[in-house]
């Protein structure tokens, strides 16, 4: 997709897709017969870039508009803190696959899901409902920047999760 037409989306529809994305690596997480330790990299590098995005450039904006769920908006910011902490405590175990993996991937799943789905239920339809087509752009070019300049920090690797969690 080039640059100018990616620039152009709804920051809600740039959420979902990430949040599809994820989804999509918990499966792969899960199964046996995929790269699990490759899916795991690519999943810590999204959730980390797409929460500090979200942080940085959506959810101070959403609080501005009126009928948009501040308390949920806030709620989520803590969702993303369970959810490094999460992630981290995966990252750290040295056995991909092992029972230890296993049970820190379902913890991590199962805080990042009910986020998505809270997010997606309140804050996303909050935005859909009251923030205006030309703003959802703009805070979607926004989101857009600060997740890929996140990615290109290497926000995924374990030094990074550990000093957000930790910070």
């Amino acid at each position: 997709m080039a640059a100018d037409a990616s620039e152009n989306q709804d920051v809600v529809a740039l959420i979902l897709k990430d949040h599809r994305r994820m989804e999509d690596l918990f499966r792969r997480m899960r199964s046996v017969e995929a790269d699990r330790a490759d899916a795991l990299a690519k999943l810590s590098a999204l959730l980390v870039a797409h929460s500090e995005a979200e942080e940085a450039e959506v959810y101070g904006a959403l609080k501005r508009f009126r009928d948009v769920d501040n308390a949920e908006v806030e709620h989520g910011t803590e969702e993303h803190a369970e959810g490094n902490e999460a992630l981290l405590a995966l990252l750290e175990v040295s056995e991909v696959g092992s029972d230890d993996w296993d049970e820190r991937l379902e913890d991590l799943v199962k805080a990042v899901s009910h986020h998505l789905d809270e997010e997606e239920r309140t804050i996303l339809n909050g935005a859909r409902e009251n923030v205006p087509d030309e703003r959802r752009a703009e805070l979607g070019a926004a989101f857009l920047r600060e997740r890929e300049r996140r990615l290109a920090a290497d926000c995924g690797s374990v030094e990074y999760v550990r000093a957000i969690v930790g910070g």
